[in-house]
């Protein structure tokens, strides 16, 4: 059973599930994700991708389907059927709950995409001790925290390596896109939930009029999340802006900036070495609620995997219009300090491990399978066992 909650996770998921069939060929699939694990052979007992919701207060109004899609899980988990195996992939906050109740019944688990615990809720580590059976780490600094934990771990790398593997150079996807000659592309990604769409995309769309009035060439393209309806997205006015659909990558290659909603687009954009801005804004009570969990100084994957401040970060108040398009007409008019950032993002080659993460992880999940009940050694091999194929029927 493989669990997915938001549009990222779908297509990590669907890397994961991938792997799986192409090592095990006669595995069933079978979970919550989105329309890529479906594509990748997962069959849906549902999907929550598109409800996604940020923070904790604008949360709550989706928490009866979330209970629905609980309940529902947990019973194929923990049932007379329950799998061989529960991958949980992010979305901690359900998918944690979902492991308590896999474990109990006896079933293994294993996190791919771990909850940040280096980055908040770090005593969240004794539960995930307590539920789940192996870790999958993708940052290489997670592994020795796990491991302090007495949490079972094993660093793959991070999924975006494979996602990234066929993204276009770049002058294919200005081509692609329709972009002639040298003309300036702004790349606007609001995110993947309607929320932080409503809450980042006013103020881009404010900034690259602003970026316009300088810049009366620059090119502007919407890159929409698979999560996102398009309506939300349309708007009338200057300047004009291109909503793209499905070519997420082929917008960052192209782009020149990026105005990039926090998120795991920030390492994706920093891992094409695409200069960006980052932005984001949530409900004033759930940053009250939130900011003393927190225990790292950004809001970005780009910056937090650095280690260092190396692209801006508008927050909140921060966020406005003026402000984003006044950042964007420094970078863009300082070649010195877009090189600046497309040079610390050369740092991250190599970092984050190499392509065949999928791969790695589906090795590790059928090894934790094939040994069922005992410590897992990230170094050992198992032999399969027989609910393998009883998975498969």
């Amino acid at each position: 059973m493989l669990v997915a909650g938001e549009a990222s996770g779908d297509l990590h998921g669907a890397t994961l599930a991938r792997a799986l069939r192409g090592a095990a060929p006669g595995v069933r699939l079978y979970g919550m994700g989105g329309r890529r694990m479906a594509a990748e052979g997962v069959q849906l007992l549902i999907d929550v991708t598109a409800a996604a919701t940020v923070g904790g207060t604008e949360a709550i109004a989706g928490v009866p389907g979330l209970y629905r899609a609980y309940r529902r899980l947990r019973a194929a988990a923990a049932g007379p059927g329950r799998p061989d195996a529960l991958v949980v992939i992010d979305f901690p906050e359900f998918n944690l709950r979902l492991a308590r109740a896999a474990r109990r019944a006896g079933v293994p688990v294993a996190y791919f995409l771990p909850p940040q615990i280096w980055a908040w809720r770090p005593w969240r580590v004794r539960l995930i001790r307590r539920v789940v059976s192996l870790v999958l780490a993708v940052f290489p600094f997670e592994t020795s925290l796990y491991r302090l934990a007495g949490v079972p771990v094993a660093f793959v790398g991070h999924p975006v390596l494979d996602a990234l593997a066929g993204a276009p150079a770049r002058a294919d996807a200005r081509k692609a896109l329709g972009v002639d000659g040298d003309a300036p592309v702004i790349g606007l990604l609001p995110g993947s939930r309607r929320q932080e769409v409503a809450a980042v995309l006013p103020e881009m769309r404010q900034a690259a009029a602003q970026i316009a009035a300088a810049h009366p060439e620059a090119r502007f393209l919407v890159a929409q999340a698979p999560t996102v309806d398009a309506n939300d997205l349309a708007a009338n006015g200057r300047p004009p802006v291109r909503v793209v659909a499905g070519r997420t990558y082929e917008v960052m290659r192209a782009a020149d900036l990026l105005l990039v909603a926090s998120g795991t687009a920030t390492l994706e954009a920093a891992l094409l070495g695409t200069p960006m801005i980052v932005c984001y804004r949530i409900s004033r009570l759930s940053e009250l609620l939130f900011k003393p969990l927190v225990r790292v100084p950004w809001i970005s994957l780009a910056n937090i995997t650095l280690g260092r401040s190396v692209v801006p970060e508008l927050y909140q108040r921060r966020l406005t219009g003026a402000a984003l398009g006044r950042e964007a007409l420094r970078l863009l008019d300082s070649p010195t300090a877009l090189a600046a950032q497309r040079e610390a993002f050369g740092e991250l080659a190599g970092a984050l491990g190499a392509p065949g993460v999928g791969a790695r992880a589906a090795r590790h999940i059928l090894d934790l399978i094939a040994a069922p009940g005992e410590p897992y050694d990230a170094g050992v091999r198992h032999a399969p066992r027989e609910p393998i194929s009883r998975a498969s029927r």
